[in-house]
């Protein structure tokens, strides 16, 4: 009986023992736990916003395009840069689509032709020698299509190259893509002297052309009651996907645009991949998402007669009535030479912008005015949240590296009662040898201040001023130098808004 206790006793003991153990390991266990789950948030801290970026980047595919090809030339091309192609490309695009899409090819030559229109499952593809030279006839722009103007909807001449509500579409190739416009054709239009418009002549300015659809988009007058076209002056853009999903741009030039040059609007899942753009004409913006999710544009080249990449979101009233924000803008690895700004918002943003981010981007050019650049005005209104810019190389710029204008106006009666936003903008590692006359311009209102610029890792090595900021809260200067000495964080709003 005793040995019986003592077993038993031992037993406990033992058994405790165990327990006591195997919870302490439990704690531990839990607690390492609990400690590689916050390194592993600390490291993939959703907040952040280049973890947000990376998401963006790795849930956009490009199209999936079965492997046929239709060739224009079995549709009767005719590579002579004089006979109109028209007729072959729309047969061959049709039957490609009849079964079930893939590449029209466009093979070495010049091809002219009027506009062309794609359609779901297509990859229009240019081989390396390749151009297709489009009219410069308005008539051969006709029937008149859905699609924008400077952020308003109409109907109008057909983009050179269009697509509306189609899935999986592509323009790839090394290819050139030849708008032909100059200041003979297009170009004028725009009343700008420099461009060929002369005292007498016709432009987009005059009362019934784009001040008409300016009273049309206030008055919310339907899209298909805005007829354009001829004799009103409003150019086409170049290349335009409007309300598509999944499309692809990729490796072409192009050259002399009558407008905007790559403009997808309401579109999602669009990728600008190592294309060039050399078009110097007036409102020659190289790209334009507006009221689009989920672009990214990389490895491009940028030689323009406007902004770089202008980020749009309707204008005024039009913007709030349609109310799709441009949200999750990717910019990488491009190159900025000639240009109003490398990357812009607005000034047409009235439906907001959020999510944009930009790194690892070279911006060079005595002809460049702005590195990054966010415009708009009380008409507009609108909120912009969240540019994020990081590994920059800033060669020269004429105005400033940053600006922020909440007072951008070009045509009279650009005030109104809708205050924008302006909030949540971050420069990190970004050299600038010649920031030209500012470094940060930034102008907000009293009731309406520019809220949470960041500069971080900010080197400028040369620039007239440092700072003009204007009702601008909460700017954060963190290693960064001017001029050769380092701007302190001990600066405070105050201090630098008196500068």
């Amino acid at each position: 009986m005793k040995l019986i206790e003592i077993t038993v006793k031992v037993f406990n003991k033992s058994f405790r023992y165990k327990m006591i153990c195997l919870f302490g390991l439990t704690i531990f266990f839990l607690g390492c736990k609990v400690k590689m789950k916050s390194a592993i948030n600390h490291v993939n801290d959703k907040n952040s916003p280049w973890q947000i970026m990376q998401q963006i980047v790795d849930d956009v595919n490009e199209p999936n395009i079965q492997d046929k090809s239709f060739s224009v030339i079995d549709y009767g091309a005719i590579s002579d840069g004089v006979f109109n192609n028209s007729d072959a490309f729309k047969k061959a695009i049709q039957n490609c689509y009849e079964n079930g899409g893939g590449k029209v090819i466009v093979p070495s030559g010049k091809f002219y032709t009027g506009p062309i229109h794609l359609k779901s499952n297509i990859n229009l593809h240019l081989e390396e020698g390749a151009e297709i030279l489009f009219s410069t006839n308005p008539s051969d722009y006709y029937p008149l299509v859905h699609t924008s103007y400077e952020g308003l909807e109409l109907m109008n001449y057909s983009p050179l190259i269009y697509a509306y509500k189609a899935n999986n579409i592509s323009v790839t190739g090394k290819g050139v893509l030849n708008g032909q416009a100059n200041s003979h054709n297009w170009w004028p239009w725009s009343m700008g002297v420099d461009h060929g418009w002369k005292e007498g002549m016709p432009s987009q300015r005059d009362s019934l052309n784009l001040p008409k659809l300016m009273s049309f988009a206030d008055k919310g007058i339907p899209v298909n009651e805005r007829i354009f076209g001829d004799n009103h002056y409003l150019r086409p853009t170049f290349l335009e996907p409007f309300n598509c999903t999944n499309v692809l741009i990729k490796d072409v030039k192009i050259i002399n645009a009558p407008f905007w040059v790559i403009h997808p609007i309401k579109s999602k899942n669009v990728i600008v991949d190592g294309v060039t753009i050399d078009s110097h004409g007036p409102n020659n913006d190289g790209c334009n998402p507006e009221y689009s999710k989920n672009v990214i544009i990389r490895n491009c080249t940028f030689n323009t007669g406007d902004d770089c990449i202008a980020i749009k979101a309707g204008r005024d009233n039009e913007g709030r009535r349609i109310a799709i924000k441009s949200k999750n803008i990717v910019v990488q690895n491009c190159k900025m030479i000639d240009g109003h700004g490398g990357v812009v918002i607005g000034s047409e943003m009235s439906a907001g912008v959020s999510n944009v981010f930009v790194e690892n981007c070279i911006m060079d050019s005595p002809n460049l005015d702005r590195a990054i650049r966010i415009k708009t005005n009380s008409r507009r209104g609108g909120t912009v949240d969240g540019v994020y810019v990081r590994n920059i190389e800033v060669g020269q710029v004429k105005e400033a590296v940053l600006k922020i204008n909440m007072f951008y106006g070009i045509y009279s009666n650009q005030t109104g009662a809708f205050i924008p936003q302006v909030r949540n903008i971050l420069l990190e590692n970004v050299n600038v040898k010649n920031g030209g006359e500012f470094g940060v311009l930034a102008k907000g209102y009293v009731g309406s201040p520019i809220q949470n610029i960041t500069l971080k890792n900010v080197v400028i090595e040369k620039v007239k001023k440092e700072f003009s900021l204007e009702n601008v809260t909460n700017i954060k200067l963190i290693n960064t130098k001017i001029n050769g000495l380092p701007v302190e964080e001990t600066n405070t709003n105050k201090q630098l808004n008196n500068n």
